[in-house]
């Protein structure tokens, strides 16, 4: 069996030997592949196919999607529910899980719902606090933290145990993700951060945006020199920016995003800013997927995913590759007429 083949959507793959789970994503980088994943935001609906239309978009152009879990801390359908649709559709998702909302008892529970359920990726993440989102009055929990979190989903998973010391009849198999942000400060202590992180349990990491090469560069270098890209899967995170008053918003207002005045000032001067940030991204891309030690890079286009596709393609970096998606193997309306 090849490593994207998919016997009926919805149904685990056979997990590999040395593998944790039987998710397409961790076959796609551990085959050496330079992999892409993107990111869906949940409706404020409760109707699924919002959730089926809003993937549809990166068929063919993501090994993986993730579903945020609170994003902003504004509500949105649950990244669990999202992970269960797509999972049943055939997708490869991965799963954020906030510390913001739920104790160990609720994060533990939705962990072995979810790998049930045939997700096969987690990412572990702390959560923004709730002064952040349109709901300021509500009470955060952080009962564990993104550390704790990847500590706790590798008990889980190898010790087949909850926190409590109860023992699982059946552990959850899955692939373990943290974030990382080389771009935030103090820069010297990110790489020891992601040493951290992986000692906990971490498998692949997805970065904050990055727009400074020169930045990304520096860190990989740390990175490299401790050999820590021969223990986790790094996924660099990207994005079309949309006009140089957007990028001056991110910069100011969204914590280790730094987006050089060179960028900024590229976009002002742009006739079309929208399709040069798409094109800035494209180039980000390129130039991330030269960086030795990074194997992937993870496109966040809020409110610009219909962009995913053709940056992608422009990038080249799937290099021929078709990630696998439910609806790969058939004909289109096109082949079907031709045929």
């Amino acid at each position: 069996m090849r490593f994207d083949d998919e016997p009926v959507p919805g149904f685990h793959l056979p997990i590999l030997p040395g593998h944790s789970s039987p998710g397409r994503l961790e076959r796609v980088l551990r085959a050496g592949h330079f992999a892409v994943t993107a990111e869906i935001a949940p409706p404020d609906s409760a109707d699924p196919n919002e959730v089926y239309l809003r993937a549809r978009i990166f068929d063919g152009y993501a090994d993986a999607i993730n579903a945020t879990d609170g994003s902003g801390a504004n509500c949105h359908m649950s990244s669990v529910g999202v992970c269960s649709l797509l999972t049943r559709e055939g997708y490869a998702t991965i799963m954020q899980a906030s510390c913001r909302d739920k104790n160990r008892i609720g994060m533990q529970g939705d962990i072995l719902g979810a790998a049930a359920m045939g997700v096969a990726n987690v990412l572990c993440l702390t959560g923004d606090g709730v002064q952040a989102g349109d709901q300021p009055e509500a009470k955060p929990v952080f009962d564990l933290d993104c550390m704790s979190l990847i500590e706790t989903v590798r008990t889980m998973r190898d010790e087949s145990r909850l926190l409590s010391g109860r023992k699982l009849t059946q552990s959850p198999k899955l692939f373990i993700g943290g974030a990382a942000n080389p771009f935030a400060e103090p820069f010297d202590f990110r790489p020891e951060r992601l040493a951290k992180k992986v000692a906990a349990g971490a498998q692949f990491v997805q970065t904050q945006y990055c727009f400074d090469i020169e930045m990304l560069k520096r860190y990989m270098e740390r990175v490299r020199a401790m050999g820590l890209h021969e223990q986790v899967y790094i996924i660099v995170g990207v994005g079309p920016l949309a006009s140089a008053n957007a990028a001056r918003w991110i910069r100011a207002h969204v914590p280790g995003v730094h987006i050089p005045d060179e960028i900024i000032d590229r976009l002002a001067g742009a006739e079309k800013p929208k399709l040069e940030g798409r094109k800035i991204c494209v180039e980000l891309i390129q130039q991330i997927r030269e960086i030795e030690g990074v194997h992937g890079v993870h496109v966040m286009a809020f409110r610009q995913e219909e962009a995913v596709a053709e940056i992608i393609d422009a990038s080249g970096v799937l290099e021929g590759r078709i990630p696998w998606h439910p609806h790969r193997d058939t004909p289109t309306e096109q082949q079907r007429a031709a045929s």
